[in-house]
């Protein structure tokens, strides 16, 4: 099992490493070169272990000369700087090369997993409390349940073995999961290969089986208890055998909580709500959990 680190010094001394080896000291030849890419990605990275906003990453960095040390800054940046950063440092493209860089200084020349676990969770949009948003959905109309119908959704896969995030999707919820097996397989095989998947039964449908055993040879294991109830078997040679057969011990399904226990550990030490409100800021601060949770794993 996977032992997070709590130093604030660990995790950004290994951000600093990590960054250094995949982005450039600055962003342009006429930047001001106060402070390079590297700094700024770790202090990203300082402000979702310490839990807080850009205000209070620049307080910690001014009362702490240790992290300053760490960082290798001598002046403490303000606090929009890192801010703006985040713009550049975490689109796409960057935040999955940060992110793979994580995967392979963990797995160093390893690149087969015995198991991998496939599951999404939903991030609150903001900080509301659950009793101001049930105040607030019953005050037009009693009947109404849910006033806000939109979050941030993430989809990860994780290595069984040690918690590791192996492959993430950002993106946005309520949706359903059948449709989103084969990109976010995808993304993990681009990063490992895993012997084995083990999912909910949201992503249940045979040509989900039949793209992950048949297309990449990596075993499917899903409970075929999609759609509603029939006492009928289900379509396909596939979920036929998951109907038959799956239980605990078939294809190690029983493992298939490592994913929620990997969720509890980045909703505990991290965060369970993003406070950005716009859809690529959103995204952005969800590459950046996955990537800090994989930093503290390291």
């Amino acid at each position: 099992m996977s032992k997070l680190s709590k130093s604030p010094l660990r995790v950004a001394r290994e951000a600093l490493v990590r960054a250094a080896r995949h982005l450039r000291p600055y962003a342009h030849r006429f930047s001001p070169k106060k402070f390079t890419q590297p700094q700024l990605f770790a202090c990203l990275v300082l402000k979702t272990f310490l839990k807080t906003d850009y205000r209070g990453l620049a307080e910690h960095l001014a009362d702490n000369s240790e992290l300053r040390a760490i960082l290798g800054l001598t002046t403490v940046p303000h606090f929009t700087t890192p801010q703006k950063a985040s713009r550049r440092l975490l689109q796409r493209s960057r935040a999955r090369r940060l992110f793979r860089a994580t995967i392979r200084r963990f797995l160093q020349r390893r690149h087969r997993l015995r198991r991998a676990a496939l599951d999404s969770t939903g991030l609150d949009c903001g900080h509301a409390s659950r009793y101001y948003i049930r105040r607030r959905a019953r005050k037009g109309s009693p009947w109404q349940t849910v006033a806000y119908t939109r979050y941030a959704k993430l989809e990860v896969s994780v290595d069984c073995a040690s918690h590791l995030i192996v492959g993430a999707l950002a993106g946005r919820g309520p949706r359903p999961d059948v449709d989103r097996f084969a990109p976010l397989l995808d993304e993990t095989l681009a990063n490992v290969q895993p012997r084995r998947v083990v999912a909910d039964a949201g992503y249940d449908s045979e040509p989900n089986h039949r793209y992950a055993r048949d297309d990449h040879g990596v075993l499917s294991f899903m409970p075929a208890t999609l759609g509603r109830p029939s006492p009928k078997p289900p379509t396909g040679y596939h979920r036929r055998r998951m109907r038959r057969r799956l239980d605990k011990r078939y294809g190690g399904y029983g493992q298939r909580w490592q994913a929620e226990a990997a969720f509890s550990m980045v909703k505990r030490r991290l965060a369970d709500a993003v406070a950005a409100r716009r859809y690529g800021s959103q995204c952005r601060e969800l590459w950046l959990l996955c990537v800090t949770h994989n930093l503290m794993i390291l």
